[in-house]
């Protein structure tokens, strides 16, 4: 070799950039059962996933066994039903837990489902204190826009705070909660809302866990270094590689300055992201995969607020629930992101940069006014109406700027002239879940209550039932109760016995009236059509079933409002015969339901039935949802006026198209 060889070698080593680790790479996923997610779980693994991310189905969120009656076309739908310790057994079987990193997106059950977990590890041998992994556990986020709330918010926080004292002590390298602003973006927050509504709640239940006593005032610090955030980042992606920035030095200032924690590592902000699904489009779905690149690259780039996981949405999530193939696609863009790029050779590419640094204070300063809004009002809990009507108010707002072209989506109201996609235009681009797991499921319930020995799971529930009602810490009752046996629905049903139930506020009444183009034309037809029927056009919008995706709903009802009808809307969780029930009281000319779970047929059948036998068969049934073409022909063969999916975002054509109908219906009664 050459001297100028040699130098030019050893140059390169002493010059090579140390990588940074990589962020943990998960894939959000379950479905149908435990087994067939357990399967899939041990091929993402083998995939090259370095963390798992569980998707539990609604009944098993809201405390509901797969046989309970508001269960019904939603068992396996939009996650896995987990309802005794042997379905987690199943869902982790030959995945070694002490190795894992595993996030579980649960609120109201949190406490029941880590309970579950920390049982299934111990089954396996493996101590509770490694474990490591996350909760969300995040409930006034569930009030404000998800909607798999259960409990009133005091209880709420209690569990919460039950959580983290439990954690701390049993599985310290836990995080007891998510601070979940994904949800809020997703149901249209701003980046300064998303800022100040995430804020706030970290500092509710910060609040509670400090009032509850269980924590010394030595180890409050290190609790607060246990809180993890779950983020949302849009296709603005500057604006929210800066949100994150601004994430960081807020809750750095909160920590330090409210809660005097001294130590800068326990007041890091730590978070993990999906990024936006609400972007996603039915239109062009090919188009999906550049906004999850670019919206990956915003919690990415920044090595001071780089994501600690992240896991992605799939290309087809706006037509249904991704297969396997699909889910990989995002994984590898991941993959090639960390392994293939040099993002993790440098350091933080933004610091000192004068437009980041404004765009930054901008979005602390409008953030840090409306904590100090929320403070006045009383803290996060107190403030659960407020919020949630800005939400509906900003989700209106971003509505009517796509409907007028001033936001462009590419694909859906600019450049929409196509080819056909070889992606999309197959009848298995989407998983299709079989009609049978729900029978499956309770088949298998049935059989795991017969199994069990009865007198130790009854006692275990009346223990359960005596630490929430004397102000105990649930956890040890629960995990007790997870070993006897004790089902989802029962320890729900305890914790509702004792708490209560609650219903959160619509956000509908108080937001504010839209501007979109075209309103006025059809608040005129609505006129005219109450006039031919004798009195005010009357639309009753219903979410049936147990999916808290309400933002569908809201919009349709706030823009219905805004059009000049009469709406009937009572939120989420009603069973098919309350939702007839309230169309026969209220005596409505047109029913709408918003289903976004994919339990749309069998629900939406119920709803038909029992119209039929109302004698409502000549009020029209509308349906909006993510619902596959050969779903909508069926409907609308079995009754149903309209289907509208997510390519249908003109609200106010929506809105004529009810006007139009309702008024034909009348002229064909006349």
């Amino acid at each position: 070799m050459t001297d100028m060889a040699a130098m030019t070698s050893q140059s390169s080593s002493e010059s090579a950039p140390k990588k940074d680790r990589p962020w943990i790479i998960r894939t959000y996923a379950g479905h149908s059962t435990a087994a067939k997610s357990n399967e899939l779980y041990r091929k993402n693994l083998a995939k090259g996933q370095t963390g798992l991310s569980v998707a539990f189905d609604l009944p098993t969120q809201t405390g509901y066994d797969s046989d309970h009656l508001l269960a019904r076309g939603e068992v396996g739908k939009v996650g896995v039903p987990v309802a005794h310790l042997g379905d987690m057994k199943t869902l982790f079987e030959g995945i070694p837990l002490e190795q894992m990193n595993t996030s579980m997106t649960i609120n109201a059950t949190a406490a029941w489902l880590l309970s579950l977990y920390v049982a299934c590890a111990q089954e396996q041998g493996v101590d509770p204190a490694k474990l490591q992994g996350t909760v969300q556990n995040d409930i006034i986020k569930e009030y404000l826009s998800r909607g798999t709330y259960v409990f009133p918010p005091a209880p709420s926080l209690r569990l919460i705070s039950d959580v983290a004292a439990y954690s701390y002590r049993e599985i310290p390298k836990w995080n007891p909660m998510n601070v979940c602003s994904y949800h809020l973006q997703e149901a249209g927050a701003t980046p300064e809302q998303e800022l100040a509504y995430a804020l706030a709640t970290g500092i509710a239940v910060l609040d509670t866990v400090k009032e509850r006593g269980e924590i010394s005032e030595e180890d409050f610090p290190a609790v607060v270094g246990r809180i993890s955030f779950f983020v949302n980042a849009g296709i603005r992606f500057v604006t929210e590689m800066c949100k994150m920035r601004a994430f960081v030095d807020l809750w750095d200032e909160i920590c330090e300055t409210r809660y005097g924690v001294t130590d800068p590592k326990n007041r890091r902000f730590r978070y993990g992201v999906q990024v936006n699904s609400l972007g996603l489009t039915e239109q062009q779905p090919e188009n999906n995969v550049y906004r999850i690149l670019i919206e990956a690259m915003a919690v990415t780039l920044s090595k001071k607020a780089r994501c600690r996981a992240l896991q992605l949405p799939a290309w087809n999530e706006a037509l249904g629930l991704p297969r396997p193939w699909d889910q990989q696609w995002s994984l590898r863009l991941q993959q090639v992101l960390a392994f293939e790029t040099d993002l993790l050779e440098y350091d933080d590419l933004f610091d000192g940069n004068p437009a980041v640094d404004r765009k930054v204070d901008a979005l602390k300063a409008i953030a840090r006014a409306e904590l100090a809004a929320i403070d006045d009002i009383g803290g996060a809990v107190a403030a659960i109406d407020h919020m949630k009507a800005r939400l509906v108010e900003s989700n209106a707002a971003r509505l009517a700027a796509i409907e007028s072209g001033e936001q462009v989506v590419i694909g859906v109201n600019k450049f929409t002239e196509t080819e056909e996609s070889p992606l999309s235009a197959n009848e298995d681009a989407i998983e299709v879940i079989d009609p049978a797991v729900e029978a499956e499921q309770i088949e298998r319930l049935n059989a795991w209550r017969d199994a069990r020995d009865e007198p130790a799971a009854k006692a275990a529930i009346e223990e359960l039932r005596s630490a929430a009602q004397e102000g105990r810490n649930v956890m040890p009752a629960s995990v007790a109760a997870a070993k006897a046996g004790v089902t989802t629905g029962e320890w729900g049903q305890v914790m509702r016995e004792v708490f209560g139930e609650y219903r959160a506020p619509t956000g509908v009444g108080k937001a504010a009236s839209s501007s979109a183009e075209g309103v006025a034309d059809v608040r005129a037809s609505v006129e005219a059509v109450s006039a031919q029927l004798g009195r005010r056009l009357k639309f009753l919008v219903g979410k049936p079933g147990l999916d808290g995706h309400s933002n569908g709903a809201e919009q349709i009802a706030v823009r219905a409002r805004d059009c000049g009808m009469e709406v009937v809307y009572e939120g989420i969780r009603l069973t098919p015969a309350q939702i007839v029930n309230a169309a026969l009281e209220e005596g409505v000319h047109v029913v709408g339901l918003s289903i976004l779970s994919g339990s749309h047929m069998p629900l939406v059948k119920e709803v038909i039935d029992g119209m039929r036998a109302q004698g409502l068969e000549d009020v029209p049934l509308i349906v909006g949802g993510i619902i596959p073409p050969e779903d909508a022909a069926a409907l609308q063969a079995y009754g149903v006026a309209r289907v509208y999916t997510p390519k249908d975002f003109e609200l106010t054509k929506i809105m004529a198209d009810i006007v139009e109908l309702v008024g034909e219906r009348g002229r064909e009664a006349a």
